[in-house]
């Protein structure tokens, strides 16, 4: 946990440059695992990977929008990030 400590202590430091940054990190993924979701069809699984990777990014926009604790918005971060990259793998075998 020492590396999660260091990282959420500069991002309390640098929050707002950090934070553009994450929100273009988190974006970029997740319109990547968008992609790759709808070039599988449009059945239910696509569209609910496409639910699931839009409402994770959304999710770390609000909080950063809504003006939440640093550490939030991190954890978001970190969330989005796992989420939609595990969705990108998971399209790859689809």
């Amino acid at each position: 946990m020492i590396t999660y400590d260091q990282i959420n202590e500069d991002f309390k430091e640098n929050f707002l440059g950090l934070s553009s940054l994450a929100i273009i990190a988190s974006t970029c993924i997740g319109s990547i695992a968008v992609m790759m979701s709808l070039s599988s069809g449009n059945g239910f699984l696509p569209m609910f990977l496409v639910f699931l990777s839009v409402a994770v990014c959304c999710a770390h926009l609000v909080a950063f929008l809504s003006v939440q604790k640093p550490k939030i918005i991190l954890n978001l971060l970190i969330v989005s990030l796992v989420v939609n990259s595990l969705l990108i793998l998971v399209n790859f075998f689809i």
